[in-house]
């Protein structure tokens, strides 16, 4: 009988793995699993097992193309399962293309006399998925805030970041979700940010791959009245409950749609967007609503200088017509 080891994780099982223990218990007769205890994976993944161990071997154990579940106690990492193979003395070692720890497991192979087997990439039956994605799906919240921007927009971007200057904003309420969205679309309100929340992905990282900043997921995640460091990457400088903002605020829809990253090349004056963002950092740790109005009004003058139409009672805007 020929005996095939295959080891790993496995902390959350998936499509993936049972793919991969198909095609290992394919190489003979009969397929020993190991995965990490809960112990070792706390000591080299600096995370807890999403499973009880025995709940964890019972799953595993389960499937038709397993036969036998062993637990990886040894503290030797990329080889904790070694007592095991040892004792199984299997003929087979089979690892995916992507192993990190070869030159350990051909050297425990070479003890026993097993062949180390790469299994080749094959087309996944489904849609490829890692144990991280289905931990960020289970945590992604199921209701986000939106967010409204005072002062600093736009140097968020990482090409545009400045030092020592600052963006500040706040997250608004009512919230959205998958279901339900009260607020118009494309409204310039952070949605994008929001959108990759709820679906468990890292809306930094998702706003940046758009080539657009990182403001509107960092607050959405953050809440409350917010001031950052402009820069590559969200360095949050003072949080407050925007208690100063309670009552005072309303957002008017223009009727027009707002694409960021189709608007993120555009000219823009960035020494009146970073002298806003000052002034509204000003407000915040002074409290002054009158300073963060005046933020508002040094935004709003630039874009309309961008061309962006007048709002409903604009005193300006009715002297120009």
């Amino acid at each position: 009988m020929i005996r095939v080891f295959v080891s790993g994780c496995y902390d959350i099982v998936h499509a993936g793995h049972v793919q991969f223990f198909r095609e290992a218990r394919a190489l003979g007769d009969h397929l020993t699993v190991s995965f990490a205890s809960s112990e070792v994976l706390w000591i080299h993944k600096q995370r807890r097992s999403s499973l009880p161990d025995e709940h964890k071997q019972a799953l595993i154990a389960a499937l038709e193309c397993v036969d036998e579940v062993v637990v990886g106690r040894g503290h030797e990492e990329g080889i904790d399962f070694r007592e095991d193979f040892l004792r199984i003395r299997p003929q087979i070692l089979a690892v995916t293309e992507d192993d990190k720890y070869t030159p350990l497991k051909e050297a425990l192979c070479a003890e026993v006399g097993a062949k180390y087997v790469r299994l080749p990439k094959t087309p996944p039956q489904f849609a490829p998925i890692s144990t991280s994605e289905i931990v960020r799906w289970i945590k992604a919240p199921q209701t986000a805030p939106l967010r409204v921007d005072f002062g600093g927009g736009w140097l968020d971007v990482p090409r545009y970041a400045r030092p020592g200057a600052f963006v500040v904003n706040c997250a608004i309420s009512p919230t959205v979700s998958l279901r339900d969205w009260p607020y118009e679309r494309n409204a310039g309100l952070g949605g994008s940010g929001a959108w990759a929340l709820l679906n468990g992905k890292c809306g930094v990282n998702a706003e940046l791959d758009l080539g657009v900043g990182w403001q509107d997921p960092a607050v959405i995640a953050e809440t409350g009245l917010c001031v950052w460091k402009s820069g590559a990457r969200p360095e949050l400088e003072v949080k407050t409950s925007g208690d100063l903002l309670r009552g005072r605020m309303a957002i008017y829809w223009t009727g027009s749609s707002h694409d960021t990253p189709g608007n993120v090349g555009n000219t823009r004056d960035y020494d009146a967007i970073e002298r806003a963002g000052a002034l509204a950092r000003d407000a915040v740790w002074t409290n002054d609503l009158g300073k963060l109005a005046a933020a508002v009004r040094i935004s709003y003058t630039m874009q309309r200088g961008e061309g962006m139409a007048p709002l409903p009672g604009d005193p300006d805007a009715d002297a120009d017509a």
